[in-house]
């Protein structure tokens, strides 16, 4: 049986668009291109934030780079991933908000994993970045230094989590603290909060990410503090 050109055709092209569903496939996959969102990062980084050991995290990453959903530089012994374009983190975004409205498992889980839990209630992003001008909210970005230097709120201090217990005392205690990382299914905010809670402070998570804030017209500050 003879396939016409037009149906050769539109065989070869939805081809090339699956080639960008598998992909994306994988658990993974999705969270190093989550990672790769917030700022480049070397393999050996890659594998220590999702806990991949860096052979299982090489061979994802050129799985994403086989779809030129990522691009790769060496440096030295070190080779460094990045995004290919800026629509693979539009992409991401696009998928999240699809997931969340037609997957009642996301909604479920997530309920689950914040009951009990106190200051993860939603916090307004324009207001709160007009009591950051104001200088009536201390905002802490959590994330490691590299992620805060590509890009972070307005006026926020770049105290990574594993850096705060160590810089409590520099803290205000007469200020709203609240505390933001990649996103709302980004654990770092969560035990930011937790921990300074339980040490006194009133602190709040932004569920946001910088990159949230910014598709909703929100001021983005690039580089240190």
């Amino acid at each position: 049986m003879s396939f016409s050109p037009n149906r050769q055709f539109k065989d070869a092209i939805y081809e090339q668009f699956a080639r960008i569903g598998k992909a994306l496939a994988h658990p993974s996959r999705l969270e190093l291109l989550d990672l790769l969102s917030q700022a480049d990062r070397t393999v050996e980084a890659l594998g220590r934030e999702t806990g991949l050991s860096v052979a299982s995290t090489s061979q994802h990453l050129q799985a994403l780079k086989s779809a030129r959903l990522v691009e790769a530089e060496k440096h030295g012994l070190y080779v460094t991933y990045r995004i290919a374009d800026p629509l693979v983190r539009d992409l991401l975004a696009t998928l999240r908000v699809l997931a969340e409205h037609r997957l009642a498992e996301i909604e479920h889980t997530t309920r689950r994993f914040l009951d009990g839990r106190e200051g993860m209630e939603s916090v307004d992003k324009a207001q709160l970045l007009e009591r950051v001008k104001a200088g009536e909210v201390t905002v802490l970005d959590v994330r490691p230094p590299e992620e805060y230097h590509a890009g972070h709120v307005p006026g926020a201090i770049s105290v990574p989590l594993a850096e705060l217990e160590q810089r409590l005392a520099t803290l205000p205690r007469d200020q709203e603290i609240v505390a933001y990382c990649r996103g709302p299914y980004c654990v770092l905010s969560i035990q930011a909060v937790e921990l300074l809670r339980a040490r006194g402070f009133k602190a709040v998570r932004l569920e946001d990410s910088v990159y949230d804030l910014q598709t909703r017209g929100l001021p983005i500050a690039v580089g240190r503090e």
